[in-house]
């Protein structure tokens, strides 16, 4: 389920859209990115806990953030230095802007005070520096990308080696990946289920 009552996009509607179906090559102008939507949610804004959602929630989640940083970064001109490409794969991205996300939502909720939306801008210049140092520690770049490097500590398992990706067609590449996520997710909440005693209730 999602939480959204604003969506800063006037294309698809989150619940309309589908993970599977690639998106056209012409993306949506800056002026149909720049005009933000709204939308009829159960409740107000909360945080998104990435570890715990279901594997529908998740797909549903991904696409909504992926939409508000095409966003984002269409209406602020940010450079692949601050929200590159490949942001999906960095985890440290990922929560960065989900917070980032969560807080222009709250911002700009109908009910908040007129203040509301020059805090978050002036946060907003605190996540940017946040951002261009996470980028430049993962090593992601405009037309390539790797994982973020990990420090193994005594007794780990040393870390596979670190390779650069080309970027040939991000959009399709993000479709490919939330699905793999979503894939993987079901088949946890699969394992889970099956391990329950139908009986008892109880997990094996």
């Amino acid at each position: 389920m999602s939480t959204r009552d604003q969506t800063p996009s006037d294309d698809i509607p989150a619940e309309d859209a589908q993970v599977g179906e690639v998106p056209p090559d012409d993306e949506p102008t800056h002026e149909e990115e720049s005009r933000p939507r709204q939308e009829h949610a159960s409740g107000p804004p909360h945080p998104v806990n990435w570890n715990l959602l279901l594997s529908h929630d998740l797909e549903v989640e991904w696409l909504e953030l992926n939409r508000w940083v095409n966003w984002l970064r269409h209406t602020y001109g940010l450079p692949a230095s601050v929200i590159p490409p490949f942001w999906h794969h960095h985890p440290e991205l990922l929560w960065e802007l989900s917070a980032l996300h969560l807080h222009w939502l709250c911002a700009y909720d109908p009910e908040q005070d007129g203040s509301a939306p020059l805090g978050w801008h002036r946060d907003f210049a605190d996540a940017r520096q946040r951002l261009r140092d996470w980028v430049a520690a993962s090593g992601t770049r405009l037309d390539r990308d790797r994982p973020t490097r990990q420090t193994i500590w005594p007794g780990e398992k040393p870390a596979p080696p670190v390779e650069d990706v080309a970027i040939s067609h991000r959009e399709k590449e993000f479709v490919a990946f939330v699905l793999a996520e979503v894939a993987t997710r079901e088949a946890s909440e699969d394992e889970f289920y099956a391990s329950i005693d139908e009986e008892t209730g109880e997990v094996r």
